[in-house]
């Protein structure tokens, strides 16, 4: 956050898990509405297979000193797997974005729809002055920028994601990681598989000896890779203390590793730069995760928690996602919002502003079964 009025900071949306304090929130927005995507109505969740889960994303700025320019981006639009369809995503912002920004130099356009409509890029530039596009890895980013003098910033996401069970695992049936580890390894000449990219380090999760060292206190010589995977995310969850406000969005893993205790980014980290420090693919995912009530206590609105897990390449099983947090792999509960080589990549809202003082974001998320 920026200090003096006059000067350029960074404001990042701080990690939102279990470990961040909760804040009540508007419940309304109004000035800027994105739905790209919203259907007539909501299927009915009727397939028993199908877990149907409703999720609002609230942030909040209140500054301290009134902001005169404002840049920012929101990877807040949940992608699309092969477990999970979004229905109805939209993007409330307060107050109403310049109609006058600018896509990133990189931005990929959205493909226009037919001639009679316009595409999803021109509805949100000539309207609402909000501008997708997809990053490096495929995650939906949005832009947006204000001129204006304001002195609080409101940023709501909502949608439904119906999920489907992954497949069944068969670690034991995975190859070996050595195998793997060279497969990945740069070879002139030899095609490359495209996760490679993520076998490289990243500011958050590098290659480091320590946590070679620690990844290999499970990857013995010939040991199954998904069986590797496994143990790794069951030593993480045993050995770590779960220690809300211990760490920081700019907690490295070999910090983590360190002082054995942090938040789920933490741990996503620690097992992401551990994989790769034996030469593997990893990266980190964002989302949200369902959470339960105790009996007989009612769900709050705005006390579930945004989401930080992992996932591992495997040449025979694809991408694994495993929440060493909760020591599970992830299933129905799981949301997924963007994946990227680490945090930095897929931070929910990060900005540059001119003047705000200081203000930590308040944030609020529901995760909630429909049906």
């Amino acid at each position: 956050m920026s200090s003096p009025p006059t000067s350029t900071g960074a404001i990042p949306d701080g990690r939102q898990d279990s470990a961040q304090a909760r804040a009540e929130v508007p419940a309304a927005l109004g000035e800027t509405r994105l739905s790209p995507n919203a259907p007539a109505a909501l299927p009915r969740a009727g397939n028993a297979r199908q877990r149907w889960l409703r999720v609002r994303h609230d942030t909040v700025y209140d500054y301290d000193a009134p902001v005169e320019l404002a840049h920012h981006l929101a990877w807040l639009r949940p992608r699309e797997t092969a477990q999970q369809r979004i229905h109805g995503w939209s993007l409330e912002i307060s107050p109403r974005p310049d109609a006058t920004a600018r896509l990133p130099a990189d931005a990929v356009p959205l493909p226009a729809a037919d001639a009679a409509a316009p595409s999803e890029l021109d509805w949100a530039d000539g309207l609402l002055g909000v501008h997708q596009s997809q990053d490096v890895w495929g995650n939906w980013r949005a832009g947006f920028s204000h001129a204006r003098v304001h002195d609080r910033l409101e940023v709501r996401s909502s949608f439904v994601a119906e999920l489907s069970a992954p497949p069944a695992l068969q670690p034991a049936i995975s190859p070996p990681w050595e195998g793997v580890a060279e497969q990945l390894r740069y070879h002139p000449g030899r095609p490359h598989d495209a996760a490679v990219e993520f076998a490289l380090p990243s500011y958050f999760a590098p290659r480091d000896a320590a946590l070679a060292r620690f990844a290999r206190e499970i990857f013995r010589p010939g040991t199954p890779l998904l069986v590797g995977a496994l143990r790794l995310m069951q030593r993480v969850h045993r050995d770590f203390a779960y220690r809300p406000a211990a760490t920081s969005v700019t907690t490295r893993a070999t910090d983590a590793l360190a002082q054995r205790h942090g938040v789920c980014q933490d741990f996503a980290h620690v097992m992401i730069g551990a994989l790769r420090s034996i030469g593997l693919a990893a990266r980190y995912v964002s989302g949200y995760l369902l959470t339960h009530p105790p009996p007989g206590q009612p769900r709050l609105v705005g006390a579930d928690a945004s989401h930080a897990w992992m996932a591992v390449w495997c040449p025979l099983h694809g991408w694994v996602a495993l929440d060493p947090t909760n020591d599970v792999p992830a299933g129905q509960d799981h949301v997924t919002l963007a994946w990227g080589r680490d945090y930095a990549d897929v931070a929910p809202l990060r900005g540059v502003i001119r003047g705000g003082g200081r203000a930590q974001p308040r944030v609020g998320v529901t995760v909630e079964p429909v049906g």
